[in-house]
């Protein structure tokens, strides 16, 4: 029998392997939170900390904060201490794969700061993330951490010490690939490869299949379309595919659970690997996932993803940027709703 476990089902073992484990981080988080915030003083606590409300805690974008106001206090105002306690908490919260989580998000940051050397304004660059409480963290509370900006966007949401939503979460890149300190990053490539794989796996029929008549030009839930996934799926169902393919649809979607921290992760990947034969693959433009318009979606009982590739914006002369989103059709934002 599937057991409820932070807002996740899994099966009864796996989730007494790890229960501590959970229970533990989120303690470590709240602990976290609550040292950066002992570091910030009276007036920035007030610009951190907000109340727990629909409103909001559907304030995000993936547009620079210039453009789109974000709630709490702004990365680049921190000093040496405060910044170090903020990467803690938000390490703690994230997964530790390479190129995933905690890396991953980093990577986003030098490509944002890369961004801002190519356009005058200053509206671009780490220092434009914004952190915010909303609810006070504690163990016998709900609260949602987010830590948003320009290409990225954290929304982990807590109660009674578990964590019961880790979605939405944006990441996207602009320009794909860069270097800067004499290092070559390409953050959501990993994202890209996975995507491209599991299409390139598919036979001519199941491509037919999943493939969609529409031209994707962007992912279809944005930040400001909040519980509005389409009733009926379309595509591939997963029911029918070979052992093989389905692992690749499994590794996929690893590259976005494990953005979260790794006990937390496990649980929600067997969520939706129980649920992988109604699941379902659309796509469209072509299955590299290299040109403008290019687009797959996975969408099942719970999961939703999106990746879509885009022209760029800040550097026109660069053949494409993406865009990807994760939601959960039964946890976004904690599973609250209108």
């Amino acid at each position: 029998m599937a057991i409820i476990f932070s807002g996740f089902a899994t099966k009864k073992t796996a989730k007494e392997s790890i229960d501590n484990n959970n229970v533990l981080k989120t303690n470590k988080i709240v602990s976290l939170a609550n040292d950066f915030k002992a570091a910030l003083s009276p007036i920035q606590i007030t610009e951190l900390e907000f109340a727990y409300t629909m409103d909001n805690i559907k304030v995000w974008s993936n547009l620079p904060a210039s453009l789109f106001p974000r709630l709490g206090i702004r990365i680049g105002d921190l000093n040496e201490t405060q910044l170090k306690a903020l990467k803690n908490l938000i390490k703690e919260m994230t997964g530790s794969a390479p190129n995933e989580g905690w890396d991953e998000i980093q990577q986003v940051w030098l490509a944002d700061d890369f961004l801002n050397t190519k356009e005058a304004g200053g509206k671009y660059g780490a220092g434009n993330y914004y952190l915010a409480f909303l609810g006070k963290p504690s163990m016998t509370s709900t609260f949602e951490i987010i830590l948003t900006g320009h290409h990225y966007t954290i929304a982990n949401t807590y109660k009674d010490g578990k964590l019961i939503g880790a979605t939405p979460r944006f990441e996207a890149v602009e320009p794909y690939v860069f270097q800067t300190n004499g290092k070559v990053y390409s953050p959501i490539s990993q994202e890209r490869d996975a995507m491209s794989a599991l299409l390139k796996g598919l036979t001519e029929a199941q491509l037919s299949l999943a493939k969609s008549p529409n031209t994707f030009t962007n992912i279809l839930l944005t930040p400001s379309k909040n519980w509005v996934f389409p009733e009926k799926h379309t595509g591939l169902q997963l029911v029918d595919l070979t052992a093989l393919q389905k692992k690749l649809v499994i590794d996929a979607i690893k590259t976005y659970t494990a953005d979260i921290n790794d006990d937390d992760a496990a649980l929600i990947l067997a969520k939706y690997v129980s649920e992988l034969d109604n699941t379902y693959i659309t796509f469209s433009g072509t299955t590299s996932l290299t040109n403008q318009n290019d687009y797959i979606r996975i969408d099942g009982p719970s999961i939703w993803l999106e990746f879509s590739v885009q022209r760029g914006q800040v550097l026109p002369n660069e053949p494409y940027h993406f865009h990807s989103i994760w939601r959960d059709r039964e946890s976004d934002y904690g599973g609250t709703r209108n």
